[in-house]
């Protein structure tokens, strides 16, 4: 497994971001996402301890169009919750990336984050859609 000493960053085809530095990984939805959502009024963030498994429903965020799953991008064990979004959930759509992420998972198997995109094939699903 490669070991990322930096900060690195892979998406999901679901439009789920994740920042990997050393055995964590933190979690949120992209731009993209949090734009098709619209004003993002509730987020139901995971229990700190829980465990998840690739593709499991690990969050749930609310707008004013719709609801919508967000999946655990790799398998893991949450380790932190961004408690921000209790009371401003409108964080998401301020800051999806900086303020607006949804918790942090311990990597159970760092092999899976082969699967997930980097930014530039993530740029060309986008403007796939």
């Amino acid at each position: 497994m490669t070991r990322y000493t930096q900060p690195t960053t892979f998406y999901t085809k679901e439009h789920e971001w994740v920042t990997v530095h050393n055995d964590l990984a933190t979690v949120g939805i992209t731009h993209y996402a949090e734009n098709q959502l619209g004003d993002i009024v509730f987020v139901e963030l995971p229990d700190v301890g829980a465990e998840f498994s690739t593709g499991d429903d690990m969050a749930v965020v609310e707008s004013v169009k719709a609801a919508s799953d967000v999946y655990a991008p790799i398998a893991g064990k949450v380790v932190e919750v961004n408690p921000v979004l209790a009371d401003k959930p409108e964080t998401v759509n301020e800051s999806p990336r900086e303020k607006g992420w949804f918790c942090v998972l311990e990597i159970k198997d760092g092999a899976e984050i082969a699967k997930l995109m980097d930014e530039e094939a993530y740029k060309a699903f986008c403007e796939g859609l």
